[in-house]
């Protein structure tokens, strides 16, 4: 298995081997990435995630042979040679293909036909030595075969699943699928009004290996709601003309044109079918790899936005006719106060709305405020910046996508059990500008709004990256161990929901952790997920500086021992830059710790308890508020809010976001729009042509 793995990823045996050594002793991904960088040639996240996925496939197909294996054997038909093939083939679709005389079946016409005593007719056809055709079937008229018609259809039942179980005819079949298939989209009569979101897919005609992802994905939604019928298949002839040199001797006779039926009913009734199913699931799945890749890009551009820090912040959810719900959160995060205001129409309280908000300001010395980007975002935010306060206030405007599923989640009512959804929603919006990651990773990822077609690909799929973006992106920060909240640290590697929630009740208990080595006396946190996670755990203050770097506690000794060679405290080595200069790494390596390693040590004595993120910084929109001021060749700065298979999406400052097709990226060539932005990235965009009907908005990168 390590060697068809290391062969599959085009890597050496041997990290493959420590790799899955370590998955199996209880290792997790982002801990073999960090900390075990020897043993695996410093192969990063994504490398190891592969090496764990091809891994799980492996073994999948090992339990499927197992299966087969037993089956045939049940049925007294396995033969030292088919199990041997059978153990040699690691093919899903091949072994399958060698499955398929054995499995068992329903009722099928060919097998009603057998039960008729037609086999031995069957045969006889396939072989095309008959001279009369009809004098031949004549011998089999008897018991439930009524006529010479019947003999014949019936054999020809039997001749059409021999070539359907056929591996030459279906790996035939394959070959003219894989060279000619299309997928043609057509609409369903009477459903043109309802279908129109899906106008461009009415009549698509395109070779399969042309269709785009997000093309596939769409017209496969289309079919599912009835609005569009969908083949994927070649033309008929091509098969066709494939089995019939296969089974056609040349003969041109009477016996010939009864194979070729049996042929034709073979491909059109059982192997078409099947063979565009399998093509069919075969592109679903690259389109949803695809859609996931993009999904799991963005999702980590997001989860890894420059954050504030910790400022005292005033959040609001804006909103017309219901008001804009108002929060005071502290440095910490901490709810300090909530209230209404109603700056906007219909109440127009703007003399109110500015009293409340002066004396918040000056009450709790708010250093920023946090506006949602919803509805009454772009209104509550100019009469924001119209303000004077007393001190000088950033505002920003936050994307409060999710903002509403996490304000009904359970985890917002365990936080804030005696507080609206509307509190909720508005300190979450506060939150997300303090600590992106901190904040969203309690909220679905798939109601972030950063993702393409997200219900239409493999959920399982979906859910297993996104869980490991997530757990990448936590460790990948560090966690403050003093004030995570319980969802966030079971992210943390080697944790999980219960120990997570014994960490916050210890907390809450025994007050803040002095040490990392205090973290063993939370109940059911072991060794194995001390080793796990204490390295992705901060503690700030603590007596032992290394508590709060990225320096695993297995290496303390060692930074201990670089201290004492060079006669100062582990605090000197951190603090004097001249003193790291003097440290000869190789003096340090040994069987285990080789320079990786040493490097990484060395890096974390240099910038500490680093957060890897840069800080945010305020942005402005340009003075307009609605899609009717837009004209061609504006430009405007805009922020791009998702990135797709097709292009980006920029929000410029209204409701409606801006599509940047990747063919107005850039004047080159452009495959892939997340090879030219990312998602936050802030920008300055060309307003190409504005759909006031259909509220759609053209932009271009380049004039």
């Amino acid at each position: 298995m390590i060697n068809r793995i290391a062969q599959a990823l085009n890597l050496s045996p041997k990290p493959v081997e420590n790799v899955i050594e370590l998955f199996e002793d209880g290792a997790t991904i982002p801990f073999i990435a960090r900390y075990r960088k020897e043993a695996t040639g410093s192969l990063d996240e994504v490398a190891i995630m592969e090496i764990f996925e091809e891994w799980e496939r492996q073994k999948d197909i090992l339990k499927r042979q197992e299966s087969i294996l037993k089956t045939i054997e049940a049925q007294e038909k396995l033969t030292p040679e088919l199990k041997s093939r059978i153990e040699r083939t690691f093919d899903l679709t091949e072994l399958e293909d060698i499955y398929l005389p054995y499995k068992k079946k329903r009722q099928t016409r060919a097998a009603k036909a057998r039960a008729k005593g037609l086999e031995g007719l069957a045969k006889l056809l396939l072989e095309q030595r008959i001279g009369n055709v009809s004098k031949e079937a004549q011998k089999f008229v008897k018991g439930e075969v009524v006529d010479v018609d019947d003999a014949l259809q019936g054999a020809k039942d039997i001749i059409a699943e021999w070539i359907n179980e056929d591996e030459k005819a279906r790996n035939a079949v394959r070959r003219q699928f894989e060279r000619y298939a299309k997928s043609v989209a057509k609409l369903v009569k009477s459903k043109e009004e309802e279908a129109i979101k899906y106008k461009d897919y009415f009549e698509f005609e395109k070779s399969l290996d042309r269709v785009q992802p997000h093309q596939l994905l769409a017209i496969l939604r289309a079919e599912k709601e009835g609005f569009l019928k969908v083949n994927i298949e070649p033309e008929e002839f091509r098969p066709l003309e494939s089995l019939d040199r296969i089974y056609l001797k040349g003969g041109k006779d009477e016996v010939e044109d009864v194979v070729a039926d049996a042929i034709t009913d073979a491909y059109k009734r059982l192997l078409k079918p099947s063979i565009s199913t399998e093509f069919r699931n075969k592109a679903k799945e690259k389109a949803d790899e695809h859609s996931i890749n993009i999904f799991a890009t963005n999702l980590r551009q997001l989860l890894l936005a420059s954050p504030l820090g910790q400022k005292r912040i005033l959040a609001i959810d804006p909103g017309f006719a219901t008001g804009c719900k108002v929060v005071c959160l502290s440095d910490t995060g901490d709810l300090k106060e909530h209230a209404v205001i109603y700056p906007t129409p219909p109440r127009n309280k703007t003399a109110e709305a500015e009293r409340i908000l002066t004396r918040l300001v000056q009450k709790y010395n708010i250093e920023a405020i946090a506006i949602g980007n919803g509805t009454a975002g772009r209104e509550t935010e100019a009469f924001v910046r119209g303000l004077k306060f007393p001190n000088k206030v950033d505002v920003f405007l936050v994307n409060e996508s999710g903002a509403s599923i996490y304000s009904a989640s359970d985890i917002a009512r365990k936080e804030f059990p005696d507080e609206d959804i509307t509190v909720r929603g508005s300190v979450s919006i506060g939150r997300r500008l303090a600590d992106p990651l901190a904040e969203l990773v309690k909220i679905d990822p798939k109601s972030i709004g950063v993702g393409q077609y997200q219900h239409d690909v493999d959920q399982k799929k979906l859910q297993s990256k996104l869980d490991a973006v997530v757990e990448s992106c936590v460790n990948a920060v560090g966690v403050d161990l003093n004030t995570a909240s319980e969802h966030l640290l079971t992210y943390v590697s080697g944790l999980g929901y219960s120990i997570a929630r014994n960490i916050v009740a210890y907390r809450k208990a025994n007050g803040s952790f002095k040490s990392r080595k205090e973290l063993l006396d939370v109940p059911r946190l072991g060794a194995k997920a001390y080793e796990q996670a204490a390295g992705f755990l901060r503690v700030k203050n603590a007596k032992n500086p290394l508590d709060n770097t990225a320096v695993h506690p297995e290496s303390y000794p060692l930074v201990k021992q670089m201290a004492k060679d060079l006669k100062c405290k582990v605090e000197d080595l951190i603090a004097n830059a001249e003193l790291r200069k003097q440290i000869d790494l190789h003096t340090y390596t040994s069987e285990k710790v080789g320079l990786p390693t040493l490097k990484d040590i060395l890096g974390e004595l240099e910038k500490p308890g680093r957060d890897p993120r840069s800080t945010r910084q305020v942005f402005s929109f340009a003075n307009i508020s609605t899609i009717e001021e837009l004209n061609s060749g504006m430009k405007l700065p805009g922020i791009v809010t998702n990135i797709t298979a097709f292009g980006a999406f920029v929000d410029i400052g209204i409701k409606e976001n801006g599509l940047i097709h990747k063919s107005k990226m850039s004047h080159k060539f452009v495959d892939d729009p997340a090879t030219v932005l990312k998602l936050g990235q802030e920008l300055e965009v060309t307003v190409m042509e504005v759909d006031l009907g259909r509220k759609r908005i053209q932009l271009s990168l380049i004039d």
